[in-house]
């Protein structure tokens, strides 16, 4: 729902979720373009490299190898860490920033 990139405190994915920057067949398109282009069928090829990309690259274990996941739960348990995860914040202060913008206007 939300990355830890840009400042969630906790991040959870089931393990149905497809987390990726971009969807497999433009990655696989970018990352495996000269094996695709030298290949004798490259639409074969294409079609092969995305189904790696997915397998390999796409799933939310690989997120959570990484650290960009803290978990992967049962979808059946998602109301449950939740509601642990609201309680362990519920005292959490943070502070806000000394201005709201970093460049002011010369």
């Amino acid at each position: 729902m939300d990355s830890q990139s840009i400042g969630a405190d906790l991040t959870y994915a089931w393990p149905t979720n497809e987390i990726a920057v971009m969807g497999a067949e433009g990655a696989a398109n970018v990352i495996f373009r000269r094996q695709i282009a030298d290949a004798e069928d490259p639409e074969a090829m294409r079609r092969r490299m995305v189904k790696e990309y997915k397998a390999e690259l796409m799933h939310p274990y690989y997120a959570a190898e990484r650290g960009l996941v803290d978990d992967v739960i049962d979808p059946a348990e998602t109301r449950e860490v939740l509601i642990a995860s609201l309680a362990m914040l519920r005292n959490k202060h943070a502070d806000l920033p000394s201005r709201k913008h970093g460049n002011p206007p010369q």
